[in-house]
């Protein structure tokens, strides 16, 4: 006996339908029936366009070459998948086109390039073949899917390009640059799965290095580096005795060897320096009244008003070692040591006016003005006095956190309010703690370690000297920084709902890799700092390493922790400071899961980060 209802899904396949067919009339009744109300209905769903009017397809997973993958489409503002169910080659015709090559060669199912995350966007998607949009075939429409990860889709596309097809972002990156001072130049590190690793630089040559610089966008390499010129990477190492031609597409074309834990450390990692135009960005820009040539104020060639260029000053509020950042790399002098917000004590004999202010870098532009900036200039403290300086330098530290011992340490404590007072005092509670009861009662922590690693080529130093440092009697330490960490609890709209930061209890060197020696120590007033090749660990059980948690109602979260959330002090690489988990919370336990580094909108060189204007002088747009 079958029960009529009229809330059809396009859960329900063709297969379905077929076998209908195939039974006595009273199912071939209700099979036409069915067809009849959800073909109409599930075609309805196929047309909704994207908000930004734009859906933009990539290949992703490993392994895989440069014209496979799994397919992962951009719609509404996120990244997501395509489930197998009743997918086909005429599927992979029409989405191979999308990704700009003339035709499919095969697809995959059960994602043989590993499961994607976020969004399933299109299942039981039915394509004929020749549609010019994968909007225009049946799905059951946008984000409606029944499917897991274990389900997507992949594509092998044939390798020949449709003529005119120029899209960036076609291809997921298989390789990125990271800690080089300049424009494509960095550490070789490579993505398998969804995690990124180093390469050892055994045989590492520039045959290999040139496929590299090629396959992040440049020409050829100009060096290829051994022993962590570029600093020491964190986790894998993927890959040992890369021997390439010189004309492979990818890295991973290569001849190579996988590692085992004996093959190589940290201290091999291979990094390049690439062959790129000469842009000449140094001649707008220039540093005054310093005392050596890495060091002054920023003074910026700007045209004004009457359409005379001169030389003026850039306003100091607000600027950090990020603008710093950015204004190195354009004088071709390194790294950003130090972003001055106060130039007092230089030569101040032949100032001029201040011409740009309120400027805000992310730290991957190519020039100052690129940067956010006031359209016209408001500057709170005018006078030279006030203007933005900076010290630049050939090193600088890099601070990366150690997320799977977050994940591993996490666990919840109710912790009575009488052990708490020194925690009080120095604001490691939430609010309602004041309105507590005191000495009575508990409160609620989240806790977990944090070890933060300095994989730079340089010391990490707080900003300010010790004649600054703040004593706290009641922990009885120095405080170097005011705000080391951020530790938020957010809900997954990212609103935070819990937080809990963490001044710089003590900079030290917990410990070291073998060969390095310790430099820090917090005791008896010693220096603070974390060397090159050392970490500092701040374990669960240390007073306010924690989120206070005791007004948060059970439910799904994301633990947020970023490291020198003010830029106070300046490292090589600001992208791998923040680190977010998945977090689950019951009202008794807590759970930590997929915790990894996040983007923090910074600092990774590649073409795609050049301005528009560069990218056409580069003849790639």
């Amino acid at each position: 006996m079958y029960t009529l209802s009229f809330s059809f899904s396009c859960s329900l396949h063709l297969s379905h339908f077929l076998a209908m067919l195939r039974g006595g009339l009273w199912d071939m009744v209700i099979a036409m029936l069915l067809w009849g109300v959800w073909l109409p209905s599930c075609l309805s769903q196929t047309t909704s366009p994207s908000q930004d009017g734009k859906i933009k397809f990539r290949l992703a997973g490993y392994p895989r070459k440069h014209n496979e993958g799994r397919v992962e489409v951009f719609y509404n503002g996120e990244w997501g998948t395509i489930c197998d169910d009743d997918f086909t080659l005429a599927n992979a015709h029409v989405l191979c086109r999308h990704l700009g090559f003339v035709e499919a060669l095969s697809w995959s199912h059960s994602a043989k390039y590993g499961p994607g995350t976020g969004k399933i966007w299109l299942d039981n998607v039915m394509c004929g073949g020749s549609e010019n949009s994968i909007e225009k075939c049946v799905s059951r429409g946008w984000g409606n899917s029944d499917c897991t990860h274990q389900e997507d889709a992949g594509v092998v596309c044939k390798d020949e390009r449709l003529p005119g097809f120029a899209d960036s972002n076609i291809i997921e990156s298989q390789v990125r640059l990271k800690g080089g001072a300049k424009t494509g130049e960095g550490r070789v590190e490579v993505l398998k799965g969804s995690e990124w690793g180093t390469v050892c630089d055994d045989h590492w040559n520039l045959q290999s290095a040139s496929v590299v610089c090629r396959e992040v966008g440049f020409g050829t390499a100009k060096e290829a580096l051994t022993g962590a010129r570029m600093g020491q990477g964190m986790g894998p190492i993927y890959m040992n005795e890369v021997q390439c031609r010189g004309d492979e597409k990818s890295l991973w074309d290569c001849p190579h060897k996988s590692i085992t834990a004996e093959d190589c450390k940290h201290m091999e990692d291979a990094s390049v320096i690439c062959n790129i135009p000469y842009m000449g960005f140094e001649k707008s820009i220039r540093l005054t009244g310093g005392r050596t040539q890495l060091e002054g104020r920023v003074e910026l060639l700007l045209s004004t008003g009457s359409g005379v260029r001169d030389w003026g000053l850039v306003c100091g509020d607000g600027w950090t070692s990020r603008e710093a950042m950015v204004v190195c790399r354009q004088l071709g002098l390194g790294h950003a040591s130090s972003g001055l917000r106060e130039t007092w004590y230089w030569d101040s004999s032949n100032v001029t006016e201040m011409v740009l202010s309120g400027v805000k870098c992310k730290g991957n532009e190519m020039t100052l003005t690129d940067c956010q900036h006031h359209s016209v200039v408001s500057c709170k403290r005018a006078g030279a006095q006030f203007s933005a300086g900076i010290i630049c330098s050939d090193t600088a530290s890099d601070l990366v956190l150690n997320a799977p011992l977050v994940e591993q340490t996490v666990y919840i404590e109710d912790r009575p309010l009488h052990l708490l007072y020194c925690a009080a005092e120095e604001n490691c509670l939430a609010k309602s703690a004041a309105q507590a009861n005191w000495p009575y009662g508990h409160r609620r922590l989240l806790r977990f370690s944090s070890e933060i690693h300095n994989i730079g080529k340089a010391d990490f130093r707080p900003r300010l000297g010790r004649h600054s440092w703040v004593w706290h009697e009641c922990h009885r330490h120095y405080h170097s920084m005011d705000i080391f960490t951020y530790y938020d609890l957010l809900s997954l709209n990212g609103t935070k709902v819990a937080d809990g930061h963490k001044a710089s209890f003590c900079l030290e060197d917990t410990e070291c890799h073998e060969g390095v020696l310790k430099h820090y120590e917090c005791a008896n007033f010693g220096e603070q700092g974390i060397t090159v090749g050392c970490w500092d660990l701040y374990r669960h059980d240390i007073d306010c390493q924690w989120i206070d948690i005791t007004d948060v109602i059970p439910g799904n979260y994301i633990l947020q922790v970023i490291i020198n959330p003010n830029f106070e002090v300046a490292e090589s690489d600001f992208t791998n400071n923040a680190m977010r988990c998945n977090c689950k919370y019951d009202g008794n336990r807590v759970w930590l899961h997929k915790c990894h580094l996040g983007e923090t909108g910074c600092c990774s060189l590649g073409p795609s980060d050049l301005p528009d204007s560069i990218k056409h002088l580069m003849g790639m747009k």
